[in-house]
């Protein structure tokens, strides 16, 4: 290279060299499929809580676990040989979802809380089912007819859970019992589809999935009439369950886009839905006091608890705490004061061991936020 070339590429490198006593150049974000990381002390959180917490999940069979507060990733793990990006079953975390795909019906203006179900299930027509809402389903206070046989065997075998779930007697009349009923639910997909017009499955994926980026998130369903299996049928990540966490954050908002209104986010999960239940909001559980009932819980010939508990899902944590919960210890726990997430999915564990739920979700969130 001539002299003077060799001069004119000093001068460039100098030119763009930083001056001598300049601040370094802000680190650039690390990201893991779309979350930023964040150290947990920047975020006001106790990183050696999350570990312990993610040490415990690992022990009990997670294939995940999540911490996030303030839309940032605290941490990350993943398990069991499974990528971050595989979509897993979460069970009755679905409910959850189903709940808010009926919230954004309502804001559609397609459905209304006191919409009578027979209005779109017209085999319910001029029987004791006529009465029952939208709400009755969404409380679990609808008085459909539930067993652990019909509930738990029967509906899953058969062949269009939507068909069987619909052809149940009415067992009590509508707000009068309590029961986590896995039928009533399905009821909810002709409900939703007859107000919108559309298959529920394509319905999420539109307005909810793709909306909140959730991109490794879809519905199981029926082969025997494309019928979305509402009470079960989500499969979804860790990463994933936390932006559907972000939307109830956010009050219904999430990057500027409404799409829960207030007032039913407020609803859902921000109060007890039924007399019967304080733990229990719009197929959400709440970590509000009073009278709690359990899924499965004895009750008598009136439908009502054979032993009563008042209480709550966990005392040591807050009471505007909420969560979707599923089968086998599958967790999106959210704590709405503080912004913060704690998300576990995992193997359910076998009868009589000790397995995830609630309280633990509760312990990683009260420990890490604790100074």
């Amino acid at each position: 290279m001539r002299l003077p070339a060799l001069l004119a590429a000093a001068l460039v490198i100098a030119g763009t060299a930083a001056p001598v006593g300049a601040a370094p150049a802000p680190e650039r974000e690390r990201t893991v499929d779309g979350w930023t990381i964040a150290s947990p002390s920047s975020l006001g959180l106790r990183g050696s809580a999350i570990e312990r917490g993610a040490a415990e999940a690992r022990r009990l069979g997670s294939t995940c676990f999540a911490v996030v507060r303030n839309g940032r990733l605290a941490g990350e793990w993943n398990w069991q040989q499974l990528e971050r990006d595989t979509p897993r079953e979460v069970f009755s975390i679905t409910k959850s979802v189903t709940s808010t795909l009926v919230g954004i019906a309502i804001r559609d203006g397609d459905l209304r809380l006191d919409d009578r179900v027979s209005r779109y299930v017209p085999q319910w027509r001029g029987t004791p089912s006529e009465a029952v809402t939208v709400r009755n389903l969404l409380s679990n206070d609808s008085g459909r007819f539930w067993s652990l046989q019909s509930d738990y065997t029967d509906l899953l075998r058969a062949r269009s859970r939507t068909r069987y779930a619909v052809g149940l007697p009415q067992q009590y009349a509508p707000g009068s019992a309590w029961a986590y009923n896995n039928a009533a639910i399905q009821v909810l997909e002709p409900v939703l589809e007859g107000a919108t017009g559309m298959r529920v499955a394509r319905f999420a994926r539109e307005r909810l999935f793709e909306p909140l980026g959730m991109t490794h998130t879809n519905f199981i369903t029926d082969r025997a009439d494309n019928a979305a299996v509402m009470f079960y049928g989500l499969q979804t990540t860790c990463l994933d369950l936390a932006r559907f966490g972000e939307l109830y954050l956010g009050r219904g908002k999430v990057d500027g886009h409404r799409i829960l209104d207030r007032d039913y986010v407020r609803r859902a999960v921000g109060r007890s839905s039924t007399v019967h239940n304080a733990a229990y909001g719009y197929l959400w559980w709440l970590n509000r006091p009073g009278r709690v009932r359990g899924a499965t819980d004895a009750v008598d010939a009136q439908g009502q608890p054979v032993r009563s508990v008042t209480g709550q899902l966990a005392s040591y944590a807050p009471e505007d705490v909420f969560a979707a919960l599923g089968f086998g210890g599958q967790v999106l726990l959210v704590d709405p004061t503080t912004k913060t997430m704690v998300v576990r999915l995992g193997l359910p564990a076998p009868a009589g061991a000790e397995s995830y739920g609630f309280g633990s979700a509760a312990t990683v969130l009260t420990e890490a936020l604790r100074r």
